[in-house]
């Protein structure tokens, strides 16, 4: 751990100032000795309780010669003020920093009394920054701080444990940080602890794991084969794939449910879709009940989703150090794709109650379309269960990481219960606001600095760090996705291929 001392032999950036507001126990500013300071630099000066610990917030610099306008004018209307005035004599600047804490023994504590007027202002040691935010030798590496060489290694129990909220405009750089952070989790030694990544992938931007120095750790399992084993399949779980069911349907179907089951116990043969309809058709029930209900489940076999076994298997899916990306690229109904979500989210949880698989962090990517706050019945099949892991999968090693372009549409509940969030550049005035709203530890400052962060810069808070941080996050190891294309190249390959196309009509001709 980092001696506060070592603080001392930090370089002297300046000397606190008094001001109608401060020094107070929030904020204080302090006039600059160095132009190598920065806004977003972590900052520290010596008071009665140990080491204030500060973060630049604004930087202004101001001149006695320049202060009036007319004067200003007038004068440059003959020459420069600089030619006749020693104006660079009487220039200064003044940093405005808000006090994060005390930095003492090794622990951060509440400031609860200001810096003295004349105290020297020092950069901090990276040393004590390290400790002071909290990160961890060994720890999952996303980045570093911004404004100091200090590598970002967060405590992958403190990030992850209460669920992680990655947050950002299309194109700010999220899914390219999911991947650095499964980059990390594949990294990770087994005598370090080692999470099963999974990944709920929508569109194919994480294929590219399955290739180069990832591939052995890697299995891509297509949605357009996956299979529900319908046997396995709770009517709970059943009746939110069919909605429309009446109470007296749904007690139609669980009684069914339950004679097979009893069956299958007794025979030792899974039944299936077709078993329930066979059911439900010679059972003696109402027609205008009968005849709807059929309709219903005549509806959920043609999407194909259900098998007399499970594949991929739980087992398969969560590997300690291995990472399962279910593709959902090749499916367009986006109910198909929830109802895979929740049957496979809802079964990880389970078995992962009952210690049958390991530890584990479930990826969800476009998070707001399998967890949207405001949805037509029917229309949020999977939120229920997502809901409830962010609720319930702490106690047990589930972990859940929303990413999300859109944080207005996604449920309110599931990303209030994440504790860490890492938000990427968001513009949208409405994203900006429900984040604010969503999500503790976040200012007035920290919302505004959102909108001109660049790509690949983040503000990482919450759970995961004492104190809020902006980070820029590292580049990826792993190769880019073959659906990743920007607009020039999938252009250029589709021309190139009509080209080949014709040569080879000609040719044959």
């Amino acid at each position: 751990m980092a001696d506060a001392k070592t603080a001392g032999k930090a370089a002297e950036i300046g000397t606190v100032i008094s001001t109608f507001e401060g020094p107070s126990t929030e904020k204080f500013s302090f006039v600059l000795s160095t132009s190598s300071v920065r806004r977003g630099q972590f900052v520290c000066c010596e008071n009665e309780q140990g080491m204030l610990i500060g973060h630049i917030v604004d930087i202004t610099r101001a001149n006695r010669y320049f202060e009036r306008a007319e004067s200003v004018a007038e004068y440059e209307k003959t020459a420069p003020i600089s030619a006749n005035f020693p104006v660079t004599d009487w220039e200064y600047t003044v940093a405005n920093a808000r006090a994060l804490g005390i930095f003492k023994d090794n622990h951060v504590l509440r400031s609860t009394f200001p810096a003295a007027p004349g105290s020297t202002v020092s950069a901090v040691d990276a040393g004590v920054l390290k400790d002071f935010l909290g990160f961890v030798d060994g720890g999952l590496n996303i980045g570093e701080i911004e404004n100091h060489r200090l590598p970002a290694t967060i405590d992958m129990t403190r990030l992850l444990q209460k669920h992680l909220a990655i947050l950002a405009m299309s194109g700010a750089g999220k899914s390219y940080l999911a991947s650095v952070l499964i980059e990390e989790l594949l990294d990770r030694k087994p005598e370090k602890g080692r999470l099963a990544a999974i990944m709920i992938d929508p569109h194919g931007e994480y294929l590219g794991f399955k290739y180069g120095e990832y591939a052995d750790r890697t299995k891509v399992f297509d949605g357009r084969k996956v299979r529900i084993a319908f046997h396995k399949v709770m009517p709970s779980t059943l009746f939110e794939f069919m909605t429309e069911l009446s109470a007296t349907q749904k007690r139609e179907v669980e009684n069914a449910l339950y004679a097979l089951r009893a069956e299958s116990k007794e025979k030792h043969v899974a039944y299936g879709l077709e078993d329930l309809m066979a059911r439900i058709e010679d059972a003696e029930i109402k027609e205008n009940i009968k005849g709807p209900l059929l309709a219903w489940l005549s509806q959920l076999r043609k999407a194909r989703l259900f098998g007399e076994a499970d594949s991929p298997t739980m087992k398969e899916l969560a590997r300690p150090g291995g990472l399962s990306i279910i593709d959902l690229s090749e499916m367009d109904s986006q109910k198909k794709k929830q109802m895979l979500v929740s049957y496979f989210s809802r079964r990880l949880l389970r078995m992962r109650k009952k210690g049958k698989v390991p530890p584990f962090a479930l990826f969800i990517e476009e998070a707001h379309n399998f967890a949207p706050e405001k949805a037509e019945k029917g229309a949020a099949i999977s939120r229920n269960v997502i809901t409830t892991i962010t609720r319930e999968g702490r106690k047990f090693g589930a972990s859940l990481c929303l990413i999300s372009q859109r944080p207005v549409h996604l449920s309110t509940t599931a990303l209030s219960q994440c504790n860490s969030n890492i938000i990427l550049r968001v513009t949208n005035p409405f994203d900006v606001k429900h984040i604010g709203e969503s999500c503790e530890g976040i200012d007035e400052g920290m919302l505004s600095a959102m909108t001109t962060l660049r790509v690949g810069e983040g503000l990482l808070v919450g759970e995961a760090v004492n104190h809020p941080v902006f980070v820029k996050i590292r580049r990826k190891k792993s190769r880019n996705s073959p659906k990743g294309e920007n607009l020039e190249a999938m252009a250029r390959r589709y021309e190139m291929g009509e080209e080949k196309k014709k040569e080879d009509v000609e040719a044959f001709i």
